[in-house]
């Protein structure tokens, strides 16, 4: 054989072997990358931070409220006959797997009553009165949360 046929054969080998070298482990593998369109919505996701929890947080409670039977403002009135005051905050959430409505009520004493009402059934789950120092330690633990 020639000596620049041998050469041509030894340059596609090397020239291979190069391209192979630097390819991406991926594509090596076998394994389909993920279109561009993709890569770039989860980087939007990673930049947008606490705007998509925030969005993801109103996408479960409308999830949820679509399950409920009751209104909020039902909910309301039935915790309110059971524990009277103030009603400093509600919500709507999903509690030992039962869908509830959770309220803070003030009472007269200035302490902390959480009554919680079945969204499905209007019936009381659980009434729990919180001592101040419990008061305290719960509104530590919500502004840890809020700061991660």
């Amino acid at each position: 054989m020639s000596k620049k046929f041998l050469l041509a054969i030894f340059m596609s080998a090397l020239l291979t072997g190069a391209g192979l070298a630097f390819a991406k482990p991926a594509v090596l593998a076998g394994e389909k990358q993920k279109p561009k369109a993709a890569r770039e919505e989860k980087e939007e996701k990673e930049e947008a931070g606490e705007q998509g929890e925030e969005e993801e947080s109103a996408e479960q409670q409308a999830k949820l409220a679509s399950q409920a039977k009751i209104t909020k403002e039902q909910a309301q009135e039935i915790a309110l006959q059971r524990a009277s005051g103030t009603v400093e905050s509600g919500e709507l959430e999903r509690e030992h797997g039962k869908l509830v409505y959770s309220f803070d009520i003030r009472n007269s004493k200035g302490t902390i009553d959480e009554v919680q009402v079945s969204a499905i059934t209007g019936k009381i789950v659980r009434v729990e009165h919180e001592t101040k120092a419990q008061e305290e330690a719960e509104k530590r633990q919500e502004e840890k949360k809020g700061k991660h």
